[in-house]
């Protein structure tokens, strides 16, 4: 039997209408848990909790470098709250799980502890991801937008989103995390 943490198909199909689609679904199941959450810790803590969506609507958007940024940065939260470090792609990397994650959050004025921070994850000499980048997009630690956007999101001739391009994901030595 194949150990599950060494698959992940659906990540690495060259059908990518359904990555696209489950992707799209995870995004609205964690909204839909995160704003249980907030609810349950305000009725629980007598606190404010207010989830933050976790892809979009986008709070800013640069059109010319098609740039898109969110309520918070959830990767950068991620990283502050212990729970992985940004990666040579940009991309939040999980000693456990890897690159594979969708990530959400419920801002609280709860005094919450965070995690011990992790230390950067890539391998040293590992360049995979920027190496395997077919329009260039990765360098230092950061992505083009317009680059990455432009080569990734399509649209199917009926007029469906779809992720043409996970390479970067892909080829990562850590795409299952440390332990996989």
């Amino acid at each position: 039997m194949r150990n599950p943490k060494k698959r992940a198909g659906l990540c690495e199909t060259a059908v990518f209408i359904a990555n696209s689609h489950f992707n799209s679904q995870i995004c609205t199941t964690l909204d839909e848990i995160e704003q249980k959450f907030a609810k349950k810790l305000e009725e629980r803590y007598d606190c404010l909790a207010v989830p933050v969506p976790c892809d979009g609507p986008n709070e800013y958007w640069e059109a010319e470098t098609m740039t898109a940024k969110g309520l918070i940065s959830m990767k950068h939260a991620a990283v502050l709250c212990g729970l992985g470090s940004i990666g040579k792609s940009s991309l939040l990397i999980n000693p456990e799980y890897g690159n594979r994650l969708t990530i959400g959050a419920v801002l609280t004025d709860l005094e919450l502890e965070s995690d011990a921070l992790q230390p950067d994850l890539c391998i040293d000499g590992c360049s995979r991801c920027v190496d395997s980048c077919p329009v260039q997009a990765i360098a230092d630690r950061r992505v083009n937008q317009k680059l990455c956007r432009t080569n990734t999101y399509g649209k199917t001739a009926r007029g469906f989103d779809t992720v043409d391009c996970n390479k970067c994901r892909v080829v990562c030595p850590l795409r299952f995390g440390k332990l996989g």
